[in-house]
């Protein structure tokens, strides 16, 4: 990882309304690596990608990427900065077909230099180059996370925010989504990667961060945590 990460979060303190949910949580992520932040249910995962993205702003803290505070930016100015974000919930749109639902992640995101064309997005995905004119209500469960991955290349992410995109999914249709995200580091695509399935994340990451109750208690490489027995027992519920 070079000397400068190409984004960190440092001391970040953020919540909702009265309620807090990150403590001092800090964490990096070096160009072109896959990074993971795993934790149980509940843990705070979801809202650390949401303070990155600046859907929530940060109480206290800082969050850079490149080198620039970006933790006072909404959403948009985040996205226009090569940061996107794919939620669990993957939110296409249901009633627009595949290459509608690309067409519009056009619009918005990081310079038009630095995106895929839509076509180019559809070659990387089998799935849904063959199903470019169905809508998105027709897609399988693994076929929309596939959808939700293309669209953050067509809006010209550097850094994408993987939230839990195994959820859910058959065991093959996880393992096709672990490969596509795989590829895509190939391709130079940074990937945050957040899950509750440690398995996915001792595959894929190059390290992993464990967050427990809004704070982060470990951090280490893959194989330093599948060796570290009492760390996934404490705050993973599992074995290796």
């Amino acid at each position: 990882m070079s000397a400068e990460p190409l984004l960190s979060v440092e001391s970040v303190d953020a919540g909702y309304g009265e309620t807090q949910v990150l403590h001092d949580l800090s964490l990096s992520v070096g160009e072109g690596e896959i990074v993971s932040l795993v934790g149980r249910n509940g843990a705070g995962k979801t809202t650390t990608l949401r303070t990155i993205m600046g859907i929530i702003q940060p109480r206290s803290g800082r969050v850079t990427y490149r080198g620039e505070d970006v933790g006072g930016l909404d959403a948009t100015k985040t996205a226009q900065r090569g940061i996107a974000l794919v939620p669990e919930e993957r939110r296409i749109f249901p009633e627009l077909t595949v290459t509608e639902n690309l067409e519009i992640a056009a619009h918005g995101g990081a310079p038009e230099a630095d995106s895929l064309s839509v076509g180019e997005a559809l070659a990387m995905f089998e799935n849904l180059q063959d199903r470019a004119g169905n809508a998105g209500s027709s897609l399988s469960g693994g076929e929309q996370q596939m959808l939700a991955i293309a669209r953050a290349l067509v809006g010209g992410a550097d850094l994408v925010l993987l939230d839990e995109p195994t959820e859910g999914l058959a065991p093959y249709i996880v393992q096709d989504v672990m490969e596509i995200v795989a590829e895509l580091n190939e391709q130079g695509i940074t990937v945050l990667l957040v899950e509750q399935n440690v398995h996915v994340c001792l595959e894929l990451a190059d390290r992993n961060y464990v967050i427990n109750q809004g704070e982060i208690v470990y951090e280490g490489t893959s194989a330093e945590l599948e060796a570290d027995e009492e760390i996934l027992d404490e705050y993973l519920g599992v074995t290796a």
